[in-house]
């Protein structure tokens, strides 16, 4: 900014330079030499009284020379001090700039030195890592191996489940069709036992009826007929626990071809047991159609009395022999899971033992 007025000395200054510099001191190249200050009215004047004071006396000009030169060493001295102050301010800054700026660069490199051990480790580390992670790539890849395989097994597993439920559903299904089958075999042949049951009483209460009337017919053989009824009771006793036993076995053998077989055994002894009943009642028949003869009535009563004790201990006899193979049966009877052959071994084998002696 251009200051408020300016000296004539200062134009002097100025004009002495440009003179010096071969210059021709116009007003413009005061005013430049000036720092462009001061007005060109005033540059005018001062140069115009300055041309008047060169036009002057001499004397004059020497004095105003000295004085100016005094000036000028006075100023000059003083612009050095100055200049000497500012460059003795100037160098004491600029080695605190240079001491601040030594130890910002050892600072500078005490931390490039940390970053670069710093680097290095992480570059370490990041090796380190890099190699961890192949090596994790490499576990994920066999574990995703792996779980693919395992989950392929259990799919395969499933469906291996799906077809054992199927499978187990359809057995439960059969088992359950068996079950009902026995139930209809057990209750059919429940009702069997009982019908023959109620027959065998009813051919057992005829027969005692027959008796009753040959005792009342012929006096003379009413002990003999007791003995005789005596007998059929016996045997009816006989063929109640025969029939108790066979329920047992029926309740402890449980297949149905077994029981099965025990009931065509059962019904296989009630026809003998009826066939028993029938020639007793036909040797009744006799014993009527022979009652004028008392002796042969009475060798035929004992004959037949002789025929029903023995075979009344046959049948003990063959009852107590099965009753002790069945015990043996019981006993070394394999289990149920086996095969079907050895199942069909074991019911021919009881089917021959309970087959009736020829």
């Amino acid at each position: 900014m251009a200051r408020a007025g300016i000296y004539k000395s200062e134009v002097v200054r100025a004009r002495n330079n440009l003179l010096a510099m071969g210059r021709y001191p116009s007003i413009d190249a005061i005013r430049g030499e000036l720092g462009n200050t001061g007005s060109k009215g005033t540059i005018h004047r001062y140069l115009k009284e300055i041309e008047e004071e060169e036009s002057g006396n001499t004397g004059t000009q020497v004095a105003v020379s000295d004085a100016i030169q005094d000036l000028s060493a006075r100023l000059a001295e003083r612009l050095h001090l100055e200049a000497d102050q500012r460059m003795a301010a100037l160098t004491d800054k600029h080695k605190a700039e240079i001491s601040a700026l030594n130890d910002t660069i050892i600072a500078l490199r005490n931390e490039v030195d940390s970053f670069r051990s710093q680097s290095e480790r992480q570059v370490l580390e990041l090796s380190a890592e890099k190699t961890a992670h192949s090596e994790t790539r490499s576990t994920l890849q066999e574990e995703r191996i792996v779980r693919a395989q395992m989950m392929q097994r259990i799919e395969d597993m499933e469906g291996q489940l799906a077809k054992e439920e199927t499978h187990r559903v359809s057995l439960e299904e059969k088992h359950q069709h068996a079950r009902e089958a026995l139930e209809h075999f057990r209750t059919a042949a429940k009702e069997q036992r009982e019908q023959d049951q109620r027959q065998f009483e009813q051919q057992i209460q005829f027969l005692q009826g027959e008796l009753r009337g040959a005792k009342e017919t012929v006096n003379a053989k009413q002990q003999e007929l007791i003995r005789s009824h005596e007998d059929n009771a016996r045997l009816s006793s006989e063929q109640t626990h025969f029939r108790s036993e066979l329920h047992r076995l029926e309740t402890e053998i449980r297949p149905l071809r077994t029981a099965r077989e025990q009931l065509a055994v059962f019904e296989l002894k009630n026809q003998q047991l009826e066939e028993r009943l029938a020639q007793s009642t036909t040797h009744l028949d006799q014993l009527k159609a022979e009652n004028q003869s008392y002796t042969e009535k009475l060798q035929d009563t004992h004959q037949a009395g002789l025929r029903l004790e023995a075979e009344l201990t046959a049948a003990k006899a063959v009852l107590a022999s099965q009753e002790q193979i069945l015990q043996r049966i019981t006993i070394s009877q394999p289990p149920a899971t086996k095969g079907s052959g050895q199942r069909k071994g074991s019911a021919e084998n009881q089917e021959s033992l309970f087959e009736p002696k020829k």
